[in-house]
């Protein structure tokens, strides 16, 4: 094996430098091949003789087919290139490096190039904008008919949307019978300027605009968040319509009679005539008593009795008073219920019935409430007030005086039936006083505002 390798060195000695160098590496089965080396940009060592000329004239021929480089002087020596002269702009400056540049040969460039300053030099590039002027002249008849196109396109939208018979028997409401006709308007509006554009070859300037509009409306979304959730919540309250115009409502803890549902707010009228402005995003969201859409409606109230009183006759003693009561209703009936007991009374729960649409709730109860208390005083029970019981020495006597020392009188008999106090009868009616007002109110406020309460619509 030694004499082999002596062999192979001998040969090659015979061989370049750079065939050795290439033969050696692949004897060695152990060794692992370098990369080849980057080759990298190199100035010549020589120029060829007339490679400067020949580098100015092109440099100079491309110079003089571009208008505002054509006063650029150009000089080369030794791939090193010159540049002279003024131009009109500070770009051209910039743009003639860059030609120049590029040129094959060329080394590196000097630009000596200044931008004329000259009144009359200045005066010249009033050319520039004249040309253009010109150039929008003879666009105008494209401009005109694409402002054409584009007023057709949206005058077909402005039709469309004027079919309101056909999107009412689409829209389960008014208010989305206008949404959808807006939208139309709007695509059919929109679809115009973006043909209109593209026919201008103004794409790429449509494209900014949107791009910016969008951006502009995320931030807008973000800003305006609550006014965006109240009109979607006015859209959800004029597809459910939940009340009435002048119905009795409770909206979480606001209690009024709705006067009017716009696009912003709910308007109520308090029972104390006062307006109530929710927003329908509260509104939507809230609880929501209605004691209209029932015209039966429930009271009630306590009373106590005495602890050694008769509770099942004090119930029925005050059932029977609350039933001859004519504005309470027969079906249902009145009852009473014994609400508890406390250390010196018996605690009763009474209950009736009224119809709204003929009586007052505060009246009826207001009237039911003395009726069943002179009813039970006149039967002999006592409505007793807090009693403290006190206990004594059973065998010390008691004597029971009143407070300037002498003996309190006997307690007197229970009044007879025929001594019961009439109670005065009331009208019990409801008022008109706020029903009214709120009629005037949507008379007034009807074409200030537009209700989207529809009375064709069922109540949810």
């Amino acid at each position: 094996m030694p004499a082999v390798l002596l062999l192979i060195i001998g040969a090659s000695a015979a061989f370049p430098s750079s065939a050795r160098a290439a033969l050696l590496p692949s004897l060695d089965q152990g060794a692992t091949p370098s990369p080849a080396p980057t080759q990298a940009q190199t100035i010549d060592a020589t120029s060829d003789s007339g490679s400067d000329e020949r580098i100015a004239r092109r440099i100079e021929g491309i110079f003089a087919a571009v208008p505002n480089l054509n006063r650029v002087t150009v000089s080369v020596r030794q791939g090193v290139v010159s540049l002279g002269g003024k131009v009109t702009a500070v770009e051209d400056i910039d743009r003639a490096e860059q030609i120049a540049s590029r040129i094959l040969g060329v080394v590196t460039v000097e630009n000596g190039i200044k931008r004329d300053v000259s009144v009359g030099q200045s005066v010249q590039s009033l050319g520039v904008f004249s040309q253009k002027f010109s150039d929008f002249v003879k666009m105008l008849p494209l401009v005109a008919a694409a402002l054409v196109v584009a007023l057709v396109i949206s005058l077909i939208g402005y039709v469309l949307a004027s079919l309101t018979w056909i999107w009412r028997r689409l829209a389960p409401s008014n208010f989305l019978t206008e949404l959808i006709a807006s939208a139309i308007r709007f695509v059919f509006v929109t679809g115009g300027i973006v043909i209109g554009l593209q026919m201008l070859g103004a794409g790429a300037l449509l494209g900014a605009v949107l791009g910016g509009a969008g951006i502009v409306g995320i931030a807008l979304g973000f800003a305006m968040r609550d006014t965006i959730e109240n009109y979607v919540s006015s859209v959800m309250l004029s597809v459910r319509q939940p009340f009435r115009a002048n119905d009795w409502v409770v909206i979480d803890q606001y209690e009024g009679r709705v006067i009017r549902l716009t696009s912003r707010a709910t308007i109520l009228m308090t029972l104390d005539g006062n307006h109530l402005r929710i927003p329908n995003g509260m509104v939507f969201k809230a609880v929501i008593l209605n004691y209209t859409r029932n015209p039966q409606r429930r009271f009630d109230f306590e009373l106590g009795i005495d602890a050694d009183s008769d509770p099942t006759a004090a119930r029925q003693l005050g059932v029977d008073a609350l039933a001859k009561l004519d504005f309470v209703l027969t079906d249902p009936p009145p009852a009473a219920r014994l609400e508890n007991v406390g250390d010196s009374n018996i605690v009763l729960r009474f209950l009736g019935w009224i119809d709204q649409e003929k009586t007052d709730w505060y009246k009826a109860r207001s009237q039911a409430i003395p009726t069943v208390k002179a009813a039970l005083e006149a039967a002999g029970f006592a409505l007793p007030e807090p009693i403290y019981r006190l206990r004594f020495d059973q065998q010390a006597p008691l004597n029971l005086l009143d407070v300037t020392g002498k003996a309190l009188p006997e307690a007197e008999p229970a009044p007879a039936a025929a001594d019961i106090p009439h109670v005065m009868a009331e009208h019990v009616a409801p008022d008109d006083e706020i029903s009214e007002m709120i009629a005037k109110e949507r008379r007034a406020g009807r074409e200030a505002e537009k209700d989207l309460l529809d009375s064709r619509r069922p109540v949810e």
